[in-house]
């Protein structure tokens, strides 16, 4: 599979006017790619778990236009214009245009809102990007025969749309668990979009549990976009791409075997590496906050005192990711809102869980 197989053929059908809807989740990464290449491409294979609860909800309503000298939309986020985000949406339309030939051709109204807050590291920019590529796939759906897109090209093709606007949103087409970047380790994984993890996943897995302690709900001092720049000429970036390779290799026994012990040590080790190269880049930065890691201490305390399987992870920026298997959630939420909710801005969590992707609003 290349690039070229996602530049469509000559459209069949002519449409004036629409509305498409979808919401899409966001995901939390159990191994972390941090740094990429050109075009949006990883310099490690990551997978993540899909959540449910914690998504962008997008409308996009398009119009027939006559002038296809530039693109035109407009953004708005909980119904207030959003101008700040045109330069985004601008750079993604400029790098998927050759992909969906048809976004000169329209102006569009895109409209979306989130079930959690933007821009304080759960991932909205993955959850929206995925959601508007979904809603600009069902446009282009619409426009071909239906032979043309099956749902299996119709996912990849959203995923590896959503990547060029942002790299982890191709993680968030599909659930519950999804593979994105090229490894040895993973039969059909692709570096050009996500896939669903094809090998035998345990029980204990199985709806397993993410709280969100939402440590700090402003926006990140340091984006994504350049912490992942600061991966070029990092000191460690060999030697961490490298460990997210072997990694992969000691998670596919973990996953099928259902130790819940080895999955605790790794991916908690990949949490802790992913924020090590934010403090150890050139400029040097740090996303935790002092209460993210009161959190972790407790949470370490509280499953040496009591043998629970409770774990965490982090993502790009302060908030905690509470991670435990299902039958353990009484005892867990009774922990997070006795000892936990204290370090949460306002007292404010997410209970969510794995989810099973996107889906389409009629």
């Amino acid at each position: 599979m290349t690039e070229q197989n996602f530049i469509p053929k000559p459209y069949g059908k002519h449409i004036e006017s629409g509305v498409v809807a979808w919401e899409s989740p966001s995901n939390i990464a159990l191994i972390k790619y941090w740094g990429k290449k050109k075009d949006q491409i990883p310099e490690n294979p990551s997978i993540s778990f899909t959540l449910n609860s914690c998504k962008t909800i997008t409308k996009v309503s398009f119009f027939k236009k006559n002038d296809v000298v530039n693109f035109e939309f407009d953004v708005f986020l909980d119904g207030k214009k959003k101008v700040d985000f045109k330069p985004k949406i601008q750079t993604f339309f400029e790098r998927v245009e050759d992909y969906l030939p048809f976004l000169r051709n329209y102006k569009f109204k895109i409209e979306t809102e989130n079930t959690f807050p933007h821009s304080s590291g759960i991932a909205s920019s993955a959850s929206g990007m995925s959601a508007l590529a979904l809603c600009l796939m069902s446009i282009e759906r619409d426009l071909l025969t239906p032979l043309e897109v099956t749902d299996e090209y119709f996912n990849q093709k959203a995923s590896f749309l959503a990547r060029l606007g942002s790299g982890s949103a191709c993680r968030s087409i599909e659930g519950d668990i999804i593979v994105w970047g090229e490894t040895k380790q993973i039969e059909g994984s692709s570096d050009l979009f996500g896939i669903k993890y094809p090998y035998k996943v345990h029980d204990n897995f199985k709806d397993y549990q993410d709280t969100i302690l939402l440590v700090d709900k402003g926006e990140k001092q340091v984006s994504s976009t350049v912490g992942h720049n600061l991966m070029h000429n990092h000191p460690y970036a060999k030697n961490r791409f490298q460990q997210a390779h072997e990694n992969f290799e000691k998670l596919k026994p973990i996953l099928e075997s259902g130790d819940l012990k080895a999955f605790i040590a790794l991916v908690e080790s990949e949490a802790l590496t992913l924020h090590a190269m934010m403090m150890t880049s050139m400029p040097y930065f740090i996303l935790m906050k002092p209460k993210t890691l009161e959190i972790i201490n407790k949470i370490w305390k509280f499953r040496q005192d009591t043998g629970s399987n409770i774990s965490f992870t982090l993502d790009a920026g302060a908030n905690v990711h509470v991670l435990y298997p299902k039958n353990e959630s009484f005892e867990v939420l009774e922990f997070i809102k006795n000892e936990l909710v204290v370090y949460c801005q306002n007292g404010h969590y997410i209970c969510d869980q794995i989810g099973m992707g996107a889906k389409k609003i009629n």
